[in-house]
């Protein structure tokens, strides 16, 4: 019985997903590249650390939170299926979208994503950023180490996101519904 040939994007995707990365390293397959990931500082670790306490802590809606959750997303063009894995990823706890999860599960129901920049910050200020916004992740919180500044992205359509708002470390940055806080960024300085 013959088989149709695979595509390139078909081939691509199978081979990411076969792919075995050293310990501590991630894979990602990003707008048709294979993205490997060294693991993270500690500084890195810290602004992450700082996040996910103040979300759990003040968020009006309770959030479960994810530290490096496989995420499959909606591609552009001819690209097999984006597999990004964020910093950190939180969901209404009530969803329960964690429990259960595949290794790479789809984007549905997460609230927003977290991107703090470490070795390749274009990836996240640029590729991620329009992926997480294909994927109709509403808010997309993006901390720039480099920049010194920390930007949030709302309001996804299609291939970017149509509102962001970017202040440096140390200005508080207003997380809306169904967070309701401000995000202290004092500490980032």
């Amino acid at each position: 019985m013959a088989h149709e040939p695979l595509t390139q994007a078909e081939v691509l995707l199978e081979g990411f997903l076969a792919l075995e990365t050293p310990e501590g390293f991630r894979a990602e397959l990003i707008e048709g590249e294979i993205v490997v990931t060294p693991p993270p500082d500690g500084d890195h670790e810290y602004y992450i650390n700082r996040i996910m306490k103040q979300v759990i802590r003040q968020s009006r809606t309770d959030m479960d939170f994810s530290g490096n959750k496989g995420l499959k997303l909606k591609s552009g063009g001819a690209c097999p299926k984006n597999h990004a894995i964020p910093d950190g990823t939180f969901a209404r706890t009530e969803l329960g979208l964690f429990r259960g999860a595949d290794s790479w599960m789809p984007c549905d129901g997460v609230a927003m994503v977290v991107e703090v920049t470490s070795t390749k910050p274009a990836a996240d200020r640029e590729a991620k950023r329009r992926c997480y916004a294909r994927g109709g992740i509403p808010l997309y919180l993006l901390v720039d180490r480099e920049a010194s500044s920390v930007t949030l992205f709302s309001d996804p359509e299609r291939d970017d996101y149509r509102q962001h708002c970017t202040l440096p470390f140390g200005k508080p940055l207003a997380l809306p519904e169904p967070f309701a806080f401000e995000l202290d960024t004092t500490d980032f300085l």
